[in-house]
């Protein structure tokens, strides 16, 4: 069931070609739909991009069928296409990797394998979206606090953090408004969250009533 469509020993014909290419766009449509099941946000070029890039992969692979000489003159041309993009979160990673697993997949042949691949792994992603809940983390806040470039910010607000979190650890010191200040950013999670205001008022009395932010971290922070 999951053998090779193409021959082993002469070169593949036009329908199977046209076999692999639309088993890969397929395999591009069905990662596509199960990305947009479960996104809170959904970037139209990032629709494109998964839809389309298993036939891009596929049509690669497919181009090098065993030349290194064509392999090397690919790795090359790829090589000088130089592109900028905002950084994805984890789950985005992840869609693009099944994407390309299943261009391969399919440009050497495997288009069943690959589209079987395909439809086990977006169930699993659908319902690991469904399943797991939505505020998983939710808790973890990120803190900003201005203090005076005269003020020394090592310790100084440990016991107001120590009484309203039970996770603080401090992230990044940096010098804002031409040296004048400094912004501290902690990323804390709330014993109480309605005691926030609570937390906050007690800071700003400490800062000298300089600006103090909290908020949800971002989704582009996620890592794998």
């Amino acid at each position: 069931m999951l053998d090779n469509i193409f021959p082993q020993s002469s070169p593949p014909t036009v329908p199977q070609i046209a076999a692999a290419f639309f088993a890969a766009l397929l395999c591009g449509i069905i990662i596509a739909a199960a990305y947009r099941l479960g996104a809170k946000k959904v970037s139209k070029n990032m629709i494109i991009t998964v839809i389309i890039m298993p036939a891009v992969v596929q049509s690669m692979i497919m181009l090098v069928n065993g030349s290194i000489g064509t392999g090397i003159a690919i790795v090359g041309a790829f090589s000088l296409v130089r592109f900028r993009s905002a950084p994805g979160n984890s789950r985005e990673i992840c869609t693009l990797f099944m994407a390309m697993t299943a261009g391969i997949a399919t440009g050497v042949g495997y288009a069943v394998y690959a589209i079987v691949f395909t439809l086990f792994i977006s169930v699993i992603m659908t319902a690991a979206q469904l399943i797991i809940p939505e505020n998983i983390g939710a808790r973890y806040r990120r803190l900003k606090i201005y203090i005076p470039e005269n003020m020394d910010y090592d310790g100084v607000f440990d016991d107001i953090l120590a009484e309203y979190t039970s996770f603080r650890e401090m992230e990044v010191v940096k010098t804002v408004n031409m040296g004048t200040m400094y912004e501290l950013m902690f990323t804390i999670k709330m014993k109480d969250s309605s005691k926030e205001k609570e937390m906050l008022d007690k800071i700003r009395c400490r800062n000298g009533n300089l600006t103090v932010s909290c908020g949800a971290i971002p989704d582009k922070s996620e890592e794998i």
